[in-house]
């Protein structure tokens, strides 16, 4: 099993001298990775700020969960990242989707295509970024993307690439993760394009069972060296787990036992959520936890318990 290890998703901040002060925390707590999302909402823009951020600090990781494949051409990421990791000395970990977010495509008036057609052209993506961080060039000829004789410049520090994270809730998308990625994110079903009711039914513990057995199956061999990375969406830190989960479940409309089960969710004390950690780690692999900004302070107790374990 993959050591823990622990990231925090962050969107924005009041200025910059702000955001380097929060980078800085970031990493002071322990976290190994600063991650912001890639929408047209009210966030900073990634490129830019992952960059502040990785200039603000010394050991912190930085990467997107995850950059929207439509939104940049694959060459024209590919030398932004380069660049970052290379100035970073290789502090990049590149999270790549196929866009998920239907008001990101109704605000930029560009074609959501249904999700068979953006895996597809995401994987086309990574497919030439690869081959431009890897060898210094590409040449490909796809369904989504033509190529002809590009450089990749610069060579990225990490070699032969940055570590690539890819997540996903359907076969297809964990499949080519598996496969393709380093870090595999196993997410809820992002199909309904917003966060609503069809989320909430997928983050049952036999919903995540279902998943890594699709990711052990198409990982092969890989699975040994893939780590497992779940981004958490209810996370509290309180003596009283008991209380506190039968409260959120009677938010959601859902029963205790199903908050209480699902790896998107970490509720008790600092003991209870080290023990809870370890016993999820067993049971799916997940070794790569991130959480957000609201409960990365209350939460760096169980990082310094468990990180590199």
């Amino acid at each position: 099993m993959s050591a823990f290890r622990f990231g925090v998703q962050l969107s924005s901040a009041p200025s910059g001298a702000a955001w380097r002060d929060l980078a800085r925390k970031v990493e002071g707590l322990g976290y190994s990775t600063l991650f912001i999302p890639d929408h047209f909402e009210d966030q900073l823009g990634p490129l830019v700020a992952l960059t502040v951020a990785a200039e603000a600090t010394e050991r912190l990781n930085v990467g997107s969960l995850v950059f929207g494949n439509d939104y940049r051409h694959p060459i024209v990421l590919a030398k932004e990242i380069a660049t970052l990791d290379l100035m970073s000395e290789g502090r990049v970990e590149f999270g790549l989707g196929a866009g998920w977010m239907t008001s990101d495509y109704e605000q930029s008036g560009m074609i959501n295509d249904r999700a068979g057609v953006r895996v597809s052209r995401m994987a086309e993506s990574l497919a030439i970024m690869k081959s431009l961080w890897s060898t210094g060039a590409c040449t490909f000829e796809g369904e989504h993307y033509r190529i002809t004789g590009a450089v990749g410049s610069p060579t990225p520090h990490s070699r032969p690439h940055p570590p690539i994270i890819i997540g996903g809730g359907g076969q297809r998308v964990l499949g080519i993760a598996a496969r393709e990625a380093d870090i595999v994110g196993v997410n809820p079903s992002l199909a309904a394009g917003y966060v609503g009711p069809e989320v909430i039914a997928t983050t049952t513990a036999e919903y995540y069972d279902q998943r890594v057995e699709w990711i052990r199956e198409a990982a092969g061999e890989r699975m040994a060296d893939l780590e497992l990375q779940i981004l958490t969406f209810l996370v509290q830190v309180v003596p009283d787990q008991a209380e506190a989960t039968e409260r959120i479940a009677s938010m959601l409309g859902v029963t205790a036992e199903q908050v209480d089960g699902s790896p998107i969710a970490l509720i008790g004390t600092v003991d209870q959520l080290v023990e809870r950690l370890v016993e999820r780690r067993e049971r799916w692999g997940f070794s790569y936890l991130v959480v957000h900004e609201a409960e990365m302070e209350a939460f760096a107790p169980v990082v310094a318990a468990l990180a590199g374990t």
